[in-house]
């Protein structure tokens, strides 16, 4: 009789949820936090943040690494050291999360969108590329700095942007927050080709210290202003003596903790999502879906993965249907033109941008995800999704 009322109750209800993204903490998590709390060290001051300083940099093969409270404060410190400010000129990527504008806001810069390119889903940079020929040829007021993003885990084409910089002079901040990991093949780690990469480790990134950023760049100048501006451009650890309006971007030593951590883990995280975005090529196949995207040059590291469902799909009522049948997925952002903030911003195209939005979802991509939760996330979608014609 017991056994029967319990039956009853759980009759009906909604299957337990597999969550988008959650993070992968089954390292010395615990135990460099708990070193944390029994020295103290829990402020920013304190040895885990100069380590994973070091491991990060190592990890990218980049010269320098300054950590930072969150990735949007890396991205603000990297515009401003790059010239970014009040009657100054950002171009920057349409089809990206926010915090890739308001980090140019918080600097007074005006702002230039660049719609994406349908192979990446990254700017197109080509497009940029003859926009700023075209305006040098005319007299036109050209980008002062460019910041590109590299969305979702893939390497935009930053061909086009570096043959800029070469020919105008103009400095590139890489927006590598949802990219870690991701590279050009053969060739480096994104991050490491513009002037300055930003990174983010927020809870649903890759690596996460819970919640920080990292800026890395090759230049030892760049470096040590960068960790001036980020203590409150602070002249001298035992005067109150400040040079110019500093912030306080430092990362704290337990979050530093967390990422060393994760750092030491990083090849068992990457194997791990590349594993995931395999078995989704692969189970989703014969479904009216275009899978993510893999240029021949590149090795995303598929942060979240997301596809493109047909036009004829609407979209809100697949994500409604999915988390009935016990599936969190998401819609990809909206681009920036069309949030409120920058609905009347100066932009290039803006279409392609449009489209990703009206058919881009993500998928449930955790680092630990089981290969049974997944197996159970591509039945449940063959439900919900139309098939291929």
């Amino acid at each position: 009789m017991a056994g029967a009322a319990r039956r009853r109750r759980t009759r009906g209800q909604v299957p337990q949820v597999i969550p988008l993204v959650v993070p992968e903490l089954a390292g010395n998590e615990a135990r460099y936090l708990q070193e944390c709390v029994t020295s103290g060290y829990v402020s920013s001051a304190g040895p885990f943040v100069g380590r994973f300083e070091r491991e990060f940099a190592a990890q990218l093969g980049a010269e320098h690494a300054v950590a930072c409270a969150s990735g949007t404060a890396a991205l603000h410190v990297a515009l401003r050291l790059l010239g970014a400010g009040p009657g100054k000129l950002v171009a920057v990527s349409d089809f990206t999360f926010i915090a890739s504008a308001n980090a140019i806001s918080y600097t007074g810069a005006d702002m230039l969108l660049v719609d994406s390119e349908p192979r990446t889903w990254n700017m197109d940079t080509e497009l940029l590329h003859d926009e700023v020929v075209r305006r040098a040829r005319n007299g036109g007021r050209l980008p002062d700095v460019i910041e590109i993003v590299h969305v979702l885990g893939h390497p935009a084409d930053v061909e086009p942007l570096l043959e800029l910089r070469n020919r105008f002079g103009i400095p590139i901040v890489e927006d590598a927050a949802e990219s870690l990991g991701a590279s050009w093949k053969p060739g480096p780690q994104v991050g490491t080709v513009g002037d300055i990469g930003c990174f983010s480790f927020n809870g649903n990134k890759l690596v996460t210290t819970g919640g920080g950023g990292m800026i890395v760049t090759g230049e030892r100048a760049l470096a040590e202003r960068a960790r001036h501006l980020i203590n409150q451009a602070k002249l001298s650890d035992d005067q109150y003596l400040h040079d110019t309006i500093g912030y306080n971007y430092r990362l704290a030593n337990v979050g530093a903790a967390l990422g060393v951590a994760q750092i030491e883990r990083i090849g068992d995280i990457m194997r791990a999502k590349r594993l995931i975005a395999q078995r989704y090529e692969r189970w989703l196949a014969g479904l009216a879906v275009t899978p993510a995207p893999c240029a021949e040059w590149a090795r995303p590291s598929y942060w979240l993965y997301s596809i493109l469902l047909s036009a004829a799909v609407d979209l809100d009522s697949i994500v409604d249907a999915a988390s009935v049948a016990g599936v969190q997925a998401r819609r990809v952002w909206p681009p920036l033109h069309r949030q409120k903030p920058y609905v009347h911003t100066e932009r290039l195209g803006g279409h392609v941008a449009d489209d990703l939005y009206r058919r881009g979802l993500s998928l449930p991509s955790s680092a630990g995800l089981p290969e049974s939760d997944q197996r159970v996330v591509c039945d449940r979608l063959h439900r919900i999704l139309p098939t291929a014609p």
